[in-house]
């Protein structure tokens, strides 16, 4: 009887569908894990993966593109490689360029697209925006602005959200009179209580940006170049240039022709998966009716898939994040986390300001716990009370210390 000799099987085939920060953060842990798989990301940008939370920082010039690059070695990048068809029963997907793969496992890293606001004099003729207006989601967007940047004086920022405000204190550096427009009452509205937002639009003032809160840009004025913004009020805002910050929008389209479910973000379970070997992480997923836009709860899915796909856990679960949204942006930095506008019966809300030095902090707790937070200004304690938020830990009998930098450590 002749002995068999036993043939090597191959690895099996990882499909990434993105190329942004929850893929490049996938195929690192995946890689550190001892998963065995080949992964491929596929990127439609012309660039490595990087850190898009850093994109205010190339605009000023503290880094340069390069620098904020995200690595992975191990992983197959293929840069400029938009996936514009995904074929489930036959395993395979389709680039832009025409070139087909087979894949075992798909995952969609597809991120999300900037909301264009639907305002007047937006586009040239041509179909493309007007001259003048940028978005602000990706380093060539970002290059671009910055290069208008050089010539120009003023600028309006439409939208204040983290974005926008990140956009305005960065052009600002940039020796630009910066002017935000925003329809909400306040700043940052999702993360920052009315006292919270009042306080950043006194930061930010003394910075030279200018507020305009529950004002909406319903106009743009110019021909061959952007001259003015029209608020609904009718006031024209002069200006240079124009930044788009209003928010994003999950980018679904492939995964809805492919047949996935599909609401505002492609749903996945605890398993992020929406279909058998099929799974979505990052700004396209939404789970459990949440889709967070945050790079930690993007990172957090990253972790869990990766764990699961390399078998060092196979039983792992995403059951939800606590997410922080943070800025730091030399004198105007904040952080929030959980639920920090709840107020009602059983909650306790501890509140210091400090107008001289421009701080404002608040706690909301129930019972012993963390229940959400804000810093503004003063970031000296964010590290303890994240921690004890994002790790459901008791608070101590009197939390006010946690507050005030005396007694934290270092």
């Amino acid at each position: 009887m002749t002995a068999q000799t036993a043939q090597p099987t191959s690895p099996r085939r990882i499909a990434v569908v993105g190329a942004g920060m929850a893929a490049a953060r996938f195929a690192e842990r995946y890689t550190a894990l001892g998963g065995r798989g080949q992964v491929t990301l596929y990127g439609a940008e012309p660039r490595a993966p990087y850190n898009r939370v850093l994109l205010a920082d190339v605009l000023t010039g503290r880094y340069d593109a390069e620098a904020i690059t995200l690595q992975s070695a191990t992983a197959e990048i293929r840069t400029g490689s938009e996936v514009t068809d995904v074929d489930l029963a036959a395993h395979t997907l389709t680039t832009a360029g025409g070139d087909e793969a087979a894949y075992d496992d798909l995952i969609l890293a597809t991120g999300a697209n900037p909301v264009l606001p639907p305002m007047r004099g937006l586009r040239a003729a041509d179909g493309d925006l007007l001259p003048g207006v940028h978005s602000f989601r990706t380093v060539e967007e970002c290059a671009r602005l910055a290069d208008d940047a050089k010539g120009a004086e003023r600028a309006v920022v439409i939208g204040g959200g983290v974005l926008g405000v990140s956009a305005a204190r960065a052009l600002a550096a940039l020796g630009v009179k910066v002017e935000i427009v925003h329809q909400a009452p306040q700043l940052i509205e999702r993360h920052l209580d009315t006292q919270a937002g009042a306080a950043l639009r006194t930061a930010l003032a003394g910075l030279g940006v200018e507020t305009y809160p529950d004002n909406r840009a319903r106009a743009l004025h110019g021909t061959d170049r952007v001259t003015g913004v029209e608020l609904a009020s009718g006031y024209v805002l002069e200006t240079d240039l124009v930044v788009l910050a209003c928010g994003v929008r999950p980018r679904t389209g492939l995964a809805h022709t492919a047949g996935l479910p599909v609401r505002r973000g492609i749903e996945v379970d605890d398993t992020l998966a929406c279909a058998p070997g099929v799974y979505a992480i990052g700004d396209c997923a939404e789970h459990r009716s949440t889709v967070h836009g945050l790079a930690g709860p993007a990172w957090e899915q990253a972790d869990v898939l990766a764990a699961r796909l390399s078998g060092a856990d196979p039983e792992a679960r995403y059951t939800g994040s606590r997410p922080l949204s943070r800025l730091t942006a030399g004198p105007v930095q904040y952080a929030a986390f959980g639920d920090a506008g709840a107020d009602g019966p059983g909650l306790d809300v501890l509140r210091l300001e400090d107008a001289t030095r421009g701080a404002y902090k608040k706690l909301v707790l129930r019972g012993d716990r963390l229940v959400g937070g804000i810093l503004l200004g003063d970031l000296a304690t964010v590290g303890a009370l994240t921690r004890a938020y994002q790790r459901d830990e008791p608070m101590p009998a009197d939390p006010l210390y946690l507050l005030t930098t005396q007694g934290v450590a270092p």
